[in-house]
């Protein structure tokens, strides 16, 4: 079998809800082109509107005309994020500056994912929140004048940063945030820097200052890599051929998975290179590999959280025993993420096992055959349907569309690859 073809995938979504988020707040009418059309990014639009935005229909292919105030609206009714932590998350940082009482809730995985990790450091900044006794949502913020803030964060993760740097643009102030364990993806330092604002980094603090102004803009989004994973994973377990996956984002905090599977045996070059608002861009030229097992250390997990699904379905095909560590922040994700990709893959056939927060799977030859669930988990639904592409695989999934939640389309994506390789 063979892969052979050219393929593109949706927008970043991280720097997505980023744009959107700015562009809602800025005075002007801003133009983003590529914005990725998912019902995480739909999330970010539509609690946005009811936030006093003006944005344009998200449609494939068509540039989001967004003409924000320069302050958010108290909103008539509660806002609905869908199943977007993102959109939650980095919109509290925003609301922390706003002198109004906001309500914010969502479907019933992300209700029960935790929100004090954010909550706590922005109400250390001033802004009040009343929540559930179990950690979640719904919840109501009311914000106001925010106070400076110098935070040592438990975990390196993006979302909890985004939010603190949001939330100091927006109420003007410095704040300071430490990441203990890797440095996790960076847009949003790299968008505010585009604005003038001063951040810096320094032996894992990152520093902002008030300095800069947001204005309209007009941004291209790049290819997601994390979407883009998963037809890298496909074109690696072809028998030969090439895979290219044209304008991804190869920004360093989110391409861990690269050098994860270059250790792997797995061969990924980069042509095209290019770069726009701070974000290097390039082709990924992916051909077929051998695989063999590696360990994914603990300070390389922030840099490719979201790709741990993929790269365990793929250490199920490797000669040996790969070990994920410390890998306990995928228990909060969309799912219960660490023990569903144990749990699945023996279900198919493989040998997978959780150890405390190490995560630790046998490769083999076995033909994989079984049933996936996937709680509603975009990403595992994706990782097991790139397993599903071999040789007299019979993978049954039982929730495929809740892929559409980061990358439309995808399942007639990865036919047209899989059907490349016949």
């Amino acid at each position: 079998m063979k892969v052979d073809a050219s393929v593109r995938v949706p927008g970043d979504k991280s720097i997505t809800h980023r744009a959107l988020l700015l562009a809602g707040l800025t005075r002007g009418t801003s133009y983003i082109g590529g914005a990725l059309t998912s019902l995480d990014a739909q999330s970010s639009a539509r609690v946005l509107r009811q936030l006093g935005a003006d944005l344009s229909p998200l449609r494939k292919g068509a540039t989001v005309t967004a003409r924000g105030r320069g302050r958010f609206s108290r909103p008539a009714q509660t806002l609905f994020c869908g199943n977007s932590g993102t959109t939650t998350r980095l919109l509290l940082g925003l609301l922390s500056a706003h002198r109004f009482s906001t309500t914010l809730t969502g479907d019933s995985s992300l209700r029960r994912r935790p929100m004090r990790r954010v909550t706590g450091p922005l109400a250390q900044m001033g802004a009040r929140f009343s929540e559930q006794p179990h950690d979640g949502l719904p919840l109501t913020i009311r914000g106001g004048s925010l106070r400076p803030l110098r935070y040592e964060m438990p975990v390196s993760s993006a979302q909890i940063k985004s939010a603190i740097l949001l939330a100091g643009m927006a109420g003007e102030v410095e704040v300071s945030v430490h990441e203990p364990n890797g440095r996790s993806r960076d847009h949003t330092e790299r968008l505010l820097q585009a604005f003038g604002y001063g951040v810096t980094q320094n032996d894992g603090w990152i520093r902002f200052t008030p300095r800069g102004k947001l204005r309209p803009f007009e941004i291209q989004i790049p290819g997601d890599p994390s979407s883009a994973a998963f037809l890298v994973g496909a074109a690696v377990l072809a028998e030969s051929g090439e895979l290219r996956i044209t304008g991804i984002g190869v920004n360093p905090t989110r391409t861990g998975f690269l050098g994860v599977l270059e250790r792997m045996g797995a061969r990924v070059d980069m042509e095209s290179r290019s770069e726009h608002f701070g974000e290097p861009i390039a082709d990924l030229i992916v051909r077929p590999a051998a695989l063999r097992a590696t360990e994914v250390t603990a300070g390389e997990i922030p840099g490719l959280i979201d790709e741990i699904p993929l790269l365990a379905v793929l250490a199920s095909r490797a000669e040996g025993a790969t070990t994920f560590r410390q890998v306990g922040e995928l228990r909060v994700k969309e799912s219960d993420r660490l023990g569903l990709i144990a749990e699945n893959l023996r279900a198919i056939g493989a040998e997978a096992e959780v150890a405390g927060d190490d995560l630790v799977v046998q490769g083999g030859e076995s033909k994989p055959v079984g049933k996936v669930r996937t709680a509603g988990d975009h990403r595992l639904a994706m990782a097991f349907a790139v397993l599903g592409t071999l040789p007299g695989a019979r993978i049954k999934i039982d929730d495929m569309a809740c892929a559409a939640v980061s990358f439309p389309g995808f399942p007639e994506t990865l036919r047209d690859i899989a059907g490349a390789r016949r």
